[in-house]
């Protein structure tokens, strides 16, 4: 029985309650693993293996000279979430990107929210993904925000927290429809008789999201990627294909007349949208970045001018600074009169005397991040850092103070997961997609990613973790 001997230990458990018993929505899925022996169960993992292997799903890892490609590691006992729990997280997902979207708007706008007092104008304006370009801008219908992927942790009493907001390009959504694909293969006969919302539509969603900014009818849309040796270039490609719309780069583009037009075998062909899987400042190397390849001169000049719809807007990037997000709880009751649905994680910021203080003194108890860093870098696990380590971070910090958030560490929660050839708990966080268009879309369900190492908390595929399916239930 692989279940026979699973242990919680302290932590939150997704499939199990505190006093050992099953939580409701997993119990159909505990009979089927009962019922399997270790070898038929280990057989399908070889088999889910195999069949994303064949599909090439592949993240690149920089700065790896070993191993430049990865398939990313996919563990097959899912995660369930209930109808009731979902409808709150969606509920909350959509009042957090209504409150971002006015919120940019604003600060490149009449900056109403500097004005009175709800975010320090230094904060905004030392932020590295404010483009003091972008004032004065009005995107395609009003939404700077058109594809996000919002970070989300339950904490050792159970209670999901915003971990943090990812709206430049966030990426995983490859991941999440093709495991679902393997998974209705490995487990046929649990998604006959569970009720789990469908995913399959949102590229056809994404794509409607996509023609919403244009008044053209039949507008031409392209997908921008850096090229084939970025990380998420798969998913470039993979979502390209799945809406039926060109891939290209910026050399495959160009700017005549205040327009944007793609080369083709027949000649130019103007784009109306483009779905940018490209960093602000790498953009168009006339506005930002003078040494940037990888973009299109003129472009910004085109979506000033409203010739170009770009998703996501250029100066997004502000929200995924660490530190605005500190003050999304404040954006919510601001313009919106509502307390967050979901809340924040606790955060201190070392810009602050008083918040410092606590920091320096206290970063063995603390995880300590850059405002902009990503990938679970630039940052430190105070308790298993070693004293060298939190001394040098602690020297980081003073250098940088407005640069540095720093958290509890959280006891995120745990899942079964399958280790060689045993269930053991493994610490998980969600990241579901929401598309913002004629309304705001959320995908029942998302990213599960998991801490394949033992007692690890960092979730990211470039530090050692994988994924799991995410089960909503109807």
């Amino acid at each position: 029985m692989l279940l026979t001997n699973y242990q919680t230990d302290s932590f939150y458990d997704e499939m199990f309650s505190e006093e050992g018993g099953i939580r409701q929505s997993y119990h159909i899925l505990k009979s089927r693993i009962e019922g399997m022996d270790e070898k038929e169960l280990l057989k399908r993992k070889a088999s889910a293996e195999k069949a994303l292997l064949s599909l090439g799903i592949t993240f690149n890892v920089y700065g790896d000279e070993e191993e430049e490609e990865r398939i990313m590691p996919f563990d097959i006992i899912p995660r369930i979430v209930t109808s009731f729990e979902w409808k709150k997280m969606e509920e909350g997902l959509k009042q957090r990107i209504r409150a971002l979207n006015l919120f940019i708007q604003d600060i490149y706008g009449d900056e109403k929210i500097i004005k009175d007092g709800v975010i320090p104008a230094e904060i905004v304006y030392s932020s590295s993904g404010y483009l003091k370009e972008c004032k004065g801008i009005k995107p395609p219908k009003g939404i700077w925000i058109h594809i996000t992927g919002t970070d989300l942790v339950r904490d050792g009493d159970g209670q999901m927290l915003v971990l943090e907001d990812n709206l430049r390009c966030p990426s995983g959504v490859s991941y999440v429809l093709e495991n679902r694909e393997v998974m209705k293969k490995t487990f046929p006969e649990l998604f006959a008789s569970l009720s789990v919302k469908p995913i399959y539509d949102y590229p056809i969603r994404l794509r409607g999201m996509l023609e919403h900014l244009s008044d053209k009818p039949n507008p031409n849309i392209g997908v921008l990627t850096p090229g084939i040796y970025n990380s998420a270039y798969y998913e470039h490609s993979f979502l390209a294909s799945r809406m039926g719309v060109p891939l290209v780069e910026g050399t495959d583009l160009t700017v005549r007349d205040n327009k944007l037009y793609m080369r083709t075998t027949k000649g130019l062909k103007q784009v109306d949208v483009l779905y940018r899987r490209i960093d602000d400042t790498f953009m168009d190397p006339k506005a930002f970045r003078k040494d940037s390849l990888l973009g299109v001169p003129g472009i910004f000049e085109v979506f000033k001018k409203g010739n170009v719809a770009l998703a996501n807007a250029p100066g997004t990037g502000v929200a995924d600074d660490k530190v605005i997000y500190s003050y999304v709880p404040d954006f919510i009751k601001y313009y919106l009169g509502e307390e967050p649905i979901i809340p924040n994680v606790p955060t201190y910021l070392c810009s602050r005397e008083k918040d410092l203080k606590y920091v320096c003194e206290n970063i063995g108890n603390l995880v300590v991040k850059a405002a902009n860093g990503a990938g679970g870098y630039g940052m430190i696990i105070g308790p298993v850092a070693s004293e060298k380590e939190k001394e040098e971070f602690v020297g980081k910090v003073k250098a940088d103070p407005r640069n540095y958030i720093a958290q509890p560490v959280l006891s995120l929660s745990r899942i079964p997961t399958l280790i060689e050839d045993k269930l053991e708990g493994r610490h998980v966080d969600l990241r579901p997609f929401i598309l913002y268009g004629e309304e705001i879309y959320v995908m029942p369900g998302g990213l599960t990613r998991v801490a394949l190492r033992r007692g690890s908390l960092v979730v990211n595929s470039s530090q050692g973790g994988g994924s799991k399916d995410t089960w909503v239930m109807g």
